[in-house]
Formats: C-alpha cells, sequence, structure tokens
C-alpha cells in the first residue's frame, strides 16, 4: 500500500491557501527557532491567518487526519457541497447551517460522501457525532464560530480537546485558521520531524513537546506561517526519509541552522532524531 501524495504546495500556503500577506520588520533573530522561522518566511510566504468558520475548520481538519491533502481536500468539497449552505442534502430547518445539516445527516450517506479521506466510516461518526454537541452546547455552527473566535485560547483549546476525535493538532488549527490566534504552532508530522532533526526541540519530545518548544521560542505573529511553511520545508527538502542534505550538503537552505539530528550524510543513514539521540 503507498502512501497518498501531497500535492506541490500546502494547502495553506501561496496566494490561495488563505490567510492574508503580512510583512515583518527584518532584524536579529531571538533565538534559533525563530530564525528558522525567519527564513522559511523569506523562503514562501509570511501570512497572518484566521476568518475561517469555526466548525468547517474543525471538519476540515479532521477529513484530514491520517491522509493527504489530496484525499482529504475532494472529501472536504463533496461535504460542502451536499451538506453545506446551498447544498443538496440541507433541510429547511437547518436554514444553512452546517452544523445542523451535519447533525441531521446520514451517517452512511455521509461516509460515501467523504470516502475520499480514508477512514470515512469512523470520521462520518465523529463529525455527525461533533455536529450534534455543536448544536446542543452553541445552538449551532455560528454559536461555535463565536466561541472559537472570542473565547479565552486556554478555554477553547480544552474544550475542543474534550470533544471525540479532536486532539491537540486539530484544537491548534482550529484555533490559529479560525480564531487568528497568535502564539500557536500545530505540530504535525513534518513539523514534528524537522524541529527534532533540526535540534530545535528535544529529539525525544512527543508532539505536545515540539509544540511548547516552538510556541516559547517564536513570536507569536509569527508562530502560523512558521507552521505552514515548515511543511512546505518537510515536503521539499526535509522528507522523513530522505531530506536534502543526504546527498549533497549545500543543497538545503537551512544547513547553518541545522543539528541533523538522526541524520548521517556520511552513511547516508536517517533515524528518528529520538533512536540517535538515545544512542
Amino acid at each position: 500500500m503507498t502512501e497518498d501524495p501531497e500535492p506541490a504546495e500546502n494547502i495553506s500556503g501561496g496566494t490561495a491557501g488563505g490567510g492574508e500577506a503580512a510583512a515583518f520588520e527584518p532584524g536579529d533573530a531571538d533565538t534559533r527557532a525563530e530564525a528558522v522561522v525567519d527564513r522559511l518566511g523569506d523562503i514562501y510566504w509570511q501570512k497572518a491567518y484566521g476568518g475561517r468558520d469555526g466548525f468547517e475548520c474543525l471538519v476540515r481538519t479532521i477529513l484530514s487526519q491520517n491522509t493527504s491533502d489530496v484525499a482529504s481536500q475532494p472529501a472536504h468539497d463533496a461535504l460542502m457541497d451536499r451538506y453545506g449552505p446551498d447544498g443538496e442534502a440541507v433541510s429547511a430547518a437547518a436554514g444553512g447551517d452546517l452544523a445542523e445539516s451535519l447533525a441531521a445527516a446520514d451517517q452512511q450517506e455521509l461516509a460515501e460522501t467523504i470516502s475520499s479521506a480514508g477512514l470515512y466510516n469512523q470520521k462520518s461518526e465523529r463529525i455527525v457525532a461533533l455536529a450534534e454537541r455543536i448544536c446542543e452546547e452553541y445552538g449551532g455552527a455560528d454559536g461555535f464560530d463565536e466561541f472559537v473566535k472570542t473565547g479565552e485560547p486556554n478555554v477553547v483549546r480544552e474544550t475542543l480537546l474534550d470533544m471525540n476525535g479532536v486532539g491537540p493538532k486539530t484544537a491548534d488549527c482550529v484555533l490559529l485558521f479560525s480564531g487568528g490566534r497568535g502564539g500557536v504552532f500545530p505540530v504535525d508530522t513534518h513539523v514534528h520531524r524537522i524541529a527534532r532533526r533540526m535540534g530545535l526541540a528535544p529529539a525525544d519530545a512527543d508532539h505536545e513537546g515540539v509544540r511548547e518548544a516552538l510556541e516559547a521560542a517564536v513570536p507569536e505573529e509569527k508562530c502560523g506561517f512558521g507552521h505552514t511553511a515548515m511543511i512546505q520545508f518537510g515536503r521539499e527538502y526535509c522528507s522523513a526519509r530522505k531530506p536534502a542534505c543526504l546527498d549533497d550538503p549545500e543543497a538545503c537552505p537551512l544547513a547553518d541552522l541545522c543539528d541533523q539530528v538522526g541524520v548521517s550524510p556520511g552513511t547516508g543513514e536517517v533515524v528518528d532524531p529520538a533512536e540517535a539521540a538515545g544512542d
């Protein structure tokens, strides 16, 4: 079974990836992590995120779990075509509210709709259950959106983490892309690998440990694009099995900022940073 291919550009990057272009005054970085993010911003983009609908963002992130953008984006589009404000399966009672529409959805029909995302039975069950909870506790998608955008960030995060199927990365993505909260650096597999490989976080840190290390070392306003640009860097240069520096030390634009934990160009060996630290 082959892995889903990833698109050339991170879904949240480039000119079509949402957010607004932002510029930060050049200056001396206070930490190496900030220097890395500054360099990534020069290579890719500097953006400020926020403004997406909270519940749609939550659904979109759940669809992306354990799969690639190539697989999850069509599932999101199909879901919105069927259950969104103008969707074919929206009842008059839902009034165009995505949470109400999904709370009333037939789970098997929803599973078929999002089948391209993989794990569609599990994801459809979670989405329906979350929609029911959002309707019960916030009156629908609009009330939930207001909570995400105006609630105290720690309270919003803990509330999201209390929801079935919502882990730290999903919660942080909602805080960032919907709430526009500064100081939130979501950690996916790319960020987890790169931060430890570069020595920006302890080699044996779990995802939460990496998040804490990055959020402590990167200015609040730079965390959002630091997250999306680091994913792009992982796709182009710092892949799991064959980072660019393995064949050519000069090939990586961040080589001077990297500790190469777990990467041995001399032998061609690449291991998880935690394994290298344990040697």
